[in-house]
């Protein structure tokens, strides 16, 4: 499955934003920081991952569908895309 360009560059976004804030959590914690402002940071940045995650499979996804309304054969495995979503849910 290739990632459709708007797409990818929306994942590398979300990606990079994520890169960021994990080097705030760790600057946070070198500094002391209190556990609640770094766990709130944890699951931001952990919100950012799956929407990522969840991102490039709704392309996978996406691609699918197109192909069969087109009466081409999928390039995207369901089963796979099926066991990707489950592994982020």
């Amino acid at each position: 499955m290739e990632i459709e360009a708007d797409a990818l560059t929306d994942v590398i976004k979300r990606l990079r934003r994520a890169e960021g804030q994990i080097r705030g959590i760790i600057a946070m914690l070198e500094s002391g920081r209190d556990c609640a402002d770094v766990v709130t940071q944890l699951a931001a940045v952990s919100k950012a991952l799956d929407r990522a995650g969840f991102k490039i499979i709704a392309t996978g996804l996406r691609q699918c569908v197109i192909a069969e309304q087109d009466g081409k054969d999928p390039t995207v495995d369901m089963a796979q895309m099926e066991k990707l979503f489950l592994s982020l849910a």
